[in-house]
């Protein structure tokens, strides 16, 4: 395997809780990674670790060969890794092509000298947003270009916030829940946009309660339960892992394994597909 991100020994305390207690993780290169685990597992609090939203109580990891421990969530960004939320951070009073174009680094125009001296910032501008239109494109919301991102569905804020991430041209874009009160009718074309991410040689790593995406287009899945990873590996074998089984229905069902997986549906399946329902009626009312 060729890692893009190593992390070793992490581990972050709320009182006494101990969220994520993780001894070694590494996320493959140029590969879809899936991120499971039952509630409070510890997903999202590792996410807003390794992408500078959090700090750790110990631990170290890199992106791509470089320490990125107690490095701020916009110089994580800057290098190369970004990231994208569970409820979506767009803002609804800018245009959905405004909104594009925070996503950009280094703009010249951010700084107090250069903003008041036009040629030095309006070719990067122009640059800019011929790459927006050419994502907005890509992810079939060039009609709403001009309206606000307040008039937007729910589904194409997920794909809008996607779209904008990729305009930093990341290396690993980290999605948190992308499935998460969706219309199935944006299901395909958000399944769609993901695979293309790796097509276009961008790592992913993403959490999702939504087995069947996790089955369809993951290449490896991590499986965390109680701020520890229990397992990893093709998703097909992950699946049948006793450990993986063990931490969606308790170490002590007292239904036999192979009855489990030769006779029903895998209990995994069954308990990330219960999961999904909740998250997708929780976004719902929010």
């Amino acid at each position: 395997m060729d890692p893009i991100v190593i992390a070793d020994h992490v581990t972050r305390q709320f009182g006494g809780l101990k969220a994520v207690d993780v001894d070694h993780l590494e996320i493959p290169r140029g590969q879809i990674t899936a991120l499971i685990g039952p509630n409070g597992a510890g997903k999202t609090t590792m996410f807003n670790l390794l992408t500078g939203f959090d700090k750790p109580n110990t631990g170290t990891w890199e992106f791509d060969g470089k320490s990125l421990a107690g490095v701020p969530a916009f110089k994580v960004a800057r290098s190369g890794m970004v990231r994208t939320f569970q409820l979506t951070k767009s803002l609804g009073r800018l245009s959905v092509l405004q909104n594009m174009l925070l996503g950009a680094t280094g703009q010249r125009g951010e700084g107090l000298f250069s903003s008041l001296v036009k040629p030095l910032w309006r070719r990067q501008e122009e640059e800019n947003t011929v790459r927006a239109d050419e994502l907005l494109a890509r992810f079939k919301l060039d009609a709403k270009r001009e309206d606000y991102a307040a008039s937007l569905s729910g589904g194409q804020r997920k794909l809008l916030e996607m779209a904008r991430a990729l305009m930093s041209k990341p290396e690993l874009i980290m999605l948190d829940e992308p499935m998460a009160g969706v219309n199935p009718a944006l299901t395909q074309s958000l399944l769609g946009h993901i695979k293309n991410l790796k097509a276009d040689g961008t790592s992913v790593l993403f959490v999702e309660h939504d087995m069947h995406m996790v089955m369809h287009i993951s290449d490896w899945v991590i499986v965390m339960a109680e701020g520890r990873v229990v397992a990893e590996g093709p998703p097909e074998t992950v699946m049948k892992d006793p450990a993986v089984i063990d931490a969606y229905l308790g170490a002590h069902h007292d239904t036999d394994l192979g009855d489990l997986m030769d006779d029903g549906p895998n209990p995994v399946e069954v308990a990330l597909e219960a999961e999904r329902k909740a998250h997708d009626a929780h976004s719902e009312e929010k």
